[in-house]
């Protein structure tokens, strides 16, 4: 009994090594996709943050598609989102 005691102690620490080397193959960065701010694009109270006068951080935009307020989307991406005020921007516009 002592020696099946021992093969299956050793049968799991060969598969808690394998598995803890399996996940540092991975790099961290590769299952987060590159994000840039987007403005114009969040509805009101859904802004990632800073929305300018009155507002001071995320969930603080007044209105929909309010041009100060920056929402993170997939980099590449913020230019081609339509919204009924026009398209998404890099850069703030008027509110």
């Amino acid at each position: 009994m002592t020696s099946r005691t021992l093969s299956l102690g050793a049968i799991a620490l060969a598969a808690l090594a394998s598995g803890a080397a399996l996940a540092q193959n991975k790099p961290a960065d590769a299952a987060k996709p590159a994000m840039e701010k987007c403005y114009g694009v969040s509805l009101a109270g859904k802004n990632d943050c800073a929305a300018g006068p009155g507002t001071t951080c995320a969930g603080t935009s007044k209105m929909d598609y309010q041009g100060n307020a920056w929402k993170f989307v997939p980099a590449g991406t913020c230019t081609t989102i339509q919204t009924p005020k026009g398209m998404g921007s890099l850069t703030p516009n008027k509110a």
